[in-house]
């Protein structure tokens, strides 16, 4: 079980064995319940990105969320891709071209990108990608 190992000596950090044991869940496993459920009416923080973000050039991240899955919608300057995530403690992993992305808050300087370094309200995929809401 993921949960027994020593992942700091193996060199991966805690927000790393998260995002690994959420891969290995994959969408062929039941996912196991949560272990302090919120209180009815609390949502979780990945809930207060639900909605369009605005990127630069008409660029966009849109999230919707059905049950516990969360799906991404990114508009980039070619297309249109839609993926499936999970949300983890302080952001929402998913996987896009084999490799697992993580999208949590962040602000426009963040973002790397200089068309929304003034913006305070953001989420940021890595350095260079992120998108904002005034």
């Amino acid at each position: 079980m993921i949960a027994n190992l020593n992942c700091g000596a193996l060199g991966v950090s805690a927000r790393g064995a998260t995002i690994l044991s959420l891969l290995l869940v994959g969408c062929q496993q039941p996912e196991p319940p949560e272990v302090s459920s919120a209180p009815p009416g609390v949502t979780k923080p990945a809930d207060r990105w639900l909605g369009r973000w605005e990127g630069v050039e008409g660029t966009y991240l849109e999230i919707t969320k059905t049950d516990d899955r969360y799906a991404i919608e990114i508009k980039d300057l070619d297309k249109t891709n839609v993926y499936q995530g999970l949300a983890f403690t302080d952001g929402i992993a998913f996987t896009r071209d084999g490799k697992t992305e993580t999208i949590h808050a962040g602000s426009g300087e963040q973002t790397g990108m200089k068309w929304l370094a003034s913006k305070k309200n953001c989420v940021v995929i890595r350095y260079g990608e992120g998108y904002c809401r005034d």
